[in-house]
This record gives structure tokens, C-alpha cells and sequence, in this order.
């Protein structure tokens, strides 16, 4: 068999490292996994209350246009509900974006350091990646700007970016979007939007009106604790979602999704409670790390990027056998581990943890 000639040297999408696996694998008890971004809090009791009632509809199919999530959503948003597409995760939507727009020899921008399933769907669709170096962490607008051909097609902006967790601002971000191109799509990537305390941050989906090509993406895995159940959503022009949704598969979120997302829309109180609790575990982090002498980057969703000053992989294994799970592996920040920001608790054992481990690197150097 052979596979489309683009495919064959695409990377495979590497997940953090799941909780079992290190429990086999190292004979460990309890392990933390803080890799993976996820709420530590979990879902509202509401939400696993709906998923719970629904069980007995399990032999049905779900409502393939999740309408009654939709206008929901479209209320709780201020926008219409030809505004939305659901899917399995923001990341499908990235897909169908991919899948709906590019041709081979499109081109595409983004980041050089940022999420990268934007890279590997375009690979798929035979697009050219154009990507920017970061500069202080941050997306060089101005640099990407600048790589805008008469065959760029999307480009894509990580706000707050993951991994670094910093944020492009409102007045750097609407005057981006006046020097683009009206024929070239924004990709707004705002997965980590409830979580961002920082006043100069702004509501991608208030400049939707002003800024037909743009797209926001968001999710319920972050904030709202059902990163299970898989369902993220594309706000954009009418147009734009109704060309997306043509490639769109049916059926593509569950009706466990649907409840579950529809009642953590509306418990707001509880999305608030999770904020405050991250922007406090954010502050217990950052002030630990400055008390170990650790640089890190301003920290906007629920994760901090932190320069640990050994090789990352070194660092990541020395945790791992603490039963701590976080991430490494960035190409530009080759000394930075990645770690979520968890309950309290779990920020006090893994300090502990990366106490004990960059002690055992100086005694190895």
C-alpha cells in the first residue's frame, strides 16, 4: 500500500505520557500527571450529573448538528448559531479548517513553537508551513506579517500560546488583523480563554464582526473538566461554518458531549471557582520557582513553561520516577519543562519532586 508521499515522514502526535502506563512501568503507586493541561478539579457536579442521566440513550445516535448545545452557546456568546461548529475537540476543527481550505502548495503561518497539530494537518494537505520564531516567547507578528505571499491561506495564532503560555494583547492583535490580507483566514486558538486574568487580553469572538476572516477556536476540556469527552467549537462568519461544516463528518460529537458541555455551559459559578483556584496555584508556582532561582514565562492559561537550566528530558525522566508526569521535548526551549498547573496539593509533591531532581543533575555534573 501506498500512502500519500507527505504522509510518510509525518511525526505521530506524542500525548503526555497516561498515568497507567507510568504506574506499570516504574512500580509506582501514586503518580500526578501534569502534562496534559487538564482541569485538576474536574468536571461540575452538574455536568457529571447529565452525562450520568444519559447513559440510558446510549443506543441513540446523538443530534448530529447539536442544536440544542448550539443555541446555548450561541446565547452565552452573543452570537447567532450559524456562528458554531462543534467538534471532536478544537483540534477536529483545525482538521476540517485544513481539509476545507488548503490545496497543495498552499500556504500556511504560524509560530515556530506552538501547538502542533496546526503543522501536521496542513503536512497532511500538502501545505507549506511557514513558521516564525517566537520572540520572547511570544508570536512576532510583525515577522509573520512579513511571510504573507500571494499564496498564504491561514495563518494561525496560539493566544494564550501553548506552550509557552504567553499572550498577544488586544492592541497588537486588532492591528494584525487590519494589515492581513481580507482574503487570508486568522485562526484565533483561544482553548485557554476562561483562564486568562490579564486585562490587556481580549475576547477574539468581540472582533468577529469587524474581521470576516477570522476563526476562534475553543474547547470544554480545559476549563470545564471533559477533555474525555471530547468536544471543542469554531465561532466565525456564516460563510466560514458553513463551508467547514461541509466536510464535516456526521455524527462527530457524542451525546454525552452535548449533555455534559450543555450543562457546564451553564454553571458558570463553578468555571469561576476553577479560575480563581489556577490563578492562585499559578502565584503558589511562580513564587517557588523564584524561590529555586527558575526563570519562567508569564503564565496566561493553566500551565507555566518554566526553565528548569538542564537538559528538559533529564529532568522530565527524574520526575517521572517520582511518579510526576509534565512535558518536554520543545525544540527551541530545549532546558524548559512544560507542567500544568494542579490542585495545591499536587504543586507542593511536584516542587518536591523537582527539588530532588535538579539536585540529583548537580551531583551528576
Amino acid at each position: 500500500m501506498n500512502p500519500k508521499p507527505n504522509i510518510v515522514d509525518l511525526p505521530v502526535y506524542k500525548p503526555g505520557k497516561p498515568i497507567e502506563e507510568v504506574k506499570k512501568e516504574l512500580g509506582l503507586n501514586d503518580v500526578i500527571k501534569l502534562a496534559s493541561n487538564e482541569n485538576p478539579y474536574g468536571a461540575a457536579p452538574s455536568a457529571r450529573a447529565a452525562i450520568v442521566a444519559e447513559l440510558d440513550n446510549l443506543y441513540l445516535y446523538p443530534d448530529g448538528s447539536a442544536a440544542e448545545l448550539t443555541s446555548a452557546l450561541a446565547k452565552h456568546l452573543e452570537v447567532t448559531s450559524e456562528n458554531i461548529i462543534f467538534g471532536c475537540g478544537s483540534d477536529e476543527i483545525i482538521a476540517l479548517i485544513a481539509r476545507a481550505f488548503f490545496l497543495p502548495g498552499d500556504e500556511t503561518i504560524m509560530a515556530d513553537q506552538t501547538f502542533s497539530v496546526y503543522k501536521s494537518n496542513a503536512d497532511i494537505e500538502g501545505a507549506v508551513t511557514i513558521e516564525v520564531p517566537l520572540k520572547d516567547g511570544t508570536h512576532d507578528l510583525d515577522a509573520m506579517l512579513a511571510k504573507i505571499t500571494d499564496r498564504t491561506k491561514v495563518i494561525w495564532v496560539c493566544n494564550p500560546n501553548n506552550p509557552t503560555g504567553t499572550i498577544v494583547p488586544e492592541d497588537a492583535l486588532v492591528a494584525f488583523l487590519d494589515a492581513v490580507p481580507a482574503e487570508v483566514m486568522v485562526v484565533l486558538d483561544e482553548a485557554y480563554y476562561e483562564y486568562v486574568m490579564d486585562l490587556s487580553y481580549t475576547n477574539g469572538i468581540k472582533l468577529l464582526s469587524a474581521y470576516p476572516n477570522l476563526v476562534v477556536l475553543r474547547t470544554f476540556s480545559k476549563i470545564y473538566g471533559l477533555a474525555a469527552l471530547r468536544i471543542g467549537y469554531g465561532v466565525a462568519s456564516p460563510q466560514i461554518i458553513n463551508l467547514i461544516n461541509k466536510v464535516r463528518e456526521p455524527f462527530n460529537t457524542t451525546r454525552l458531549a452535548q449533555v455534559g458541555a450543555l450543562a457546564a455551559l451553564a454553571d458558570q459559578e463553578y468555571v469561576e471557582k476553577c479560575r480563581t483556584l489556577n490563578s492562585a496555584g499559578i502565584q503558589q508556582l511562580q513564587g517557588e520557582f523564584k524561590r529555586l532561582g527558575l526563570d519562567s514565562f508569564p503564565a496566561n492559561g493553566n500551565f507555566i513553561m518554566v526553565d528548569v537550566r538542564k537538559p528538559a528530558f533529564e529532568v522530565f525522566d527524574a520526575l517521572l520516577r517520582q511518579g510526576i508526569i509534565v512535558r518536554a521535548g520543545h525544540h527551541r526551549y530545549p532546558t524548559y519543562i512544560r507542567v500544568t498547573v494542579g490542585s495545591a496539593e499536587q504543586n507542593v509533591a511536584f516542587i518536591t519532586a523537582l527539588e530532588r531532581a535538579l539536585e540529583e543533575q548537580e551531583v551528576r555534573v
